[in-house]
């Protein structure tokens, strides 16, 4: 056709050069400006070494095979560093500082300039005519919005110390703020074939979070969430859970708090949904650190366990001076607890979380035993070892007496010795748990007892050891 034939004359009129051939973009995409250089700018002129240096001006003997020889020749030299100054249009010009690197993707003895300013950016050289480098200059705009809309975001894996930022942002190292339990549906005969239906799994976690809260807990809800535990059915389990064998059972699923399928074997596989609570403290744990002395003969508090779960003080000593729930400002606390109308609930014991965690198929609670841990405290006691005890703390007042390791990066956990003249307001109400009297550490609060107090102390706790 005519215009073939008119661009090929043109084509055959354009004298063949050097040109730049950008092969990796910079980081910040700055092959696009003016001052790097860009596919299709005329090089002009070479300048390899530091100083003045070996220069080569165009037009370059060999083309880019004469000047890929030149690259191989000075890189066995180990003279790497380059200077390349291009030209754009008529009348623009540019420069890149650049050192010589292979280019492993080129093939053998081929080789290719990294930017010095950012090692992210490369360009190599190819042949072109001086109209192919015009029009690729031209559709510079053209070109930036095709390469927009060709790169990609990349993702990849880095470093973190994840030992070190466990120890020292943490309020307790290594170990979490985060508070949920686990509630397993309940199972609807003796021999645990069939379980009640999700909803019923929800209200039990509600009446736990509200009957807790009822008992004086100061803790609030976060977040519910179901999940998913494999076990392996059988006999009349598997016959009685739903199927989930097509998409067609998907709708029989969403309230069901177990179903099966079989894996290749044919073995009956089981997928109980549990249902996990968050909750946290009202504000947050708080630590106390109760010193001990060699002539100390009691602790002088006592601890119990709400139906719940929870771990609590039950009494303090308030006669005496010198006891270490005195002297660490427990007592204080515990006397500021009675007047909030909450419980001074225990979380944790040397930095072990305390807490009931789990509730089985059966609907028992799965906690910790007051009575171990009134030994453990005594085992404190006599070895003179200082208890450390973290708190629900249901005032911001309370932790505004120290100072949060989590927003200090400070890796000691946060230790709260109280001044005893300290007070609350009194906010009295029906719910209010008072002390026992200190002349009656042993006596057993049982629920049958005191009805309109939801709570139960199994353990003398360490009033009198």
């Amino acid at each position: 056709m005519p215009m073939d034939r008119t661009l090929q004359s043109e084509s055959m009129r354009s004298p063949t050069v050097l040109s730049i051939e950008c092969l990796k973009g910079s980081s910040k995409a700055d092959e696009w400006t003016g001052d790097m250089l860009q596919t299709g700018d005329i090089v002009e002129e070479i300048r390899i070494g530091s100083g003045s240096g070996l220069a080569h001006k165009a037009p370059f003997k060999g083309g880019r095979s004469g000047v890929q020889r030149v690259l191989h020749s000075s890189y066995k030299n180990k003279e790497t560093s380059i200077l390349v100054r291009v030209r754009r249009g008529n009348d623009e010009f540019a420069q890149l500082q650049a050192c010589i690197v292979p280019n492993e993707s080129g093939g053998k003895k081929q080789y290719m300039l990294r930017s010095i300013a950012d090692p992210n950016y490369a360009v190599g050289f190819l042949d072109r005519t001086e109209s192919e480098c015009f029009e690729l200059q031209a559709s510079r705009s053209s070109r930036m919005v095709s390469e927009l809309s060709r790169t990609r975001l990349q993702d990849g894996y880095v470093s973190y110390a994840w030992e070190r930022r466990m120890h020292e942002v943490l309020a307790v190292p290594n170990s979490s703020s985060f508070l949920s339990i686990l509630l397993l549906p309940k199972a609807s005969d003796r021999v645990a074939s069939r379980y009640n239906d999700l909803e019923d799994t929800l209200a039990r976690a509600n009446a736990w979070l509200s009957a807790s809260q009822v008992s004086g807990v100061p803790i609030v809800f976060m977040n519910i969430q179901t999940e998913s535990l494999l076990t392996k059915i059988s006999g009349e389990t598997a016959s009685a859970t739903v199927n989930a064998g097509s998409l067609s059972d998907l709708s029989n699923l969403a309230n069901a708090s177990l179903y099966g399928f079989e894996d290749y074997h044919g073995v009956d596989i089981g997928v109980v949904r549990a249902v996990r609570l968050w909750y946290s403290p009202l504000v947050e744990e708080v630590a106390i650190e109760i010193k001990l002395k060699e002539d100390d003969t009691k602790l002088g508090f006592a601890i119990s366990r709400t139906e719940e779960g929870f771990i609590y003080i039950s009494s303090v000593i308030d006669d005496d001076e010198n006891v270490p729930s005195t002297r660490s400002g427990l007592s204080t606390l515990y006397k500021e607890s009675v007047s909030a109308s909450r419980l001074l609930v225990v979380s944790r014991l040397s930095n072990q979380k305390v807490l009931p965690w789990m509730v089985s198929s059966t609907g028992a609670i799965r906690c910790f035993d007051t009575v171990s841990l009134s030994q453990k405290l005594s085992l404190h006691r006599h070895a003179s070892i200082p208890i450390l005890m973290h708190v629900f703390s249901w005032d911001q007042s309370l932790v505004s007496r120290g100072s949060s390791s989590a927003r200090n990066w400070d890796p000691s956990p946060l230790v709260l010795p109280l001044p005893q003249e300290v007070r609350l307001a009194h906010q009295p109400n029906d719910n209010q748990v008072l002390p026992l009297p200190p002349g009656e550490p042993n006596e057993s609060i049982t629920t049958s007892e005191q009805p309109d107090r939801r709570l139960q102390r199994d353990t003398a706790g360490a009033l009198g050891r």
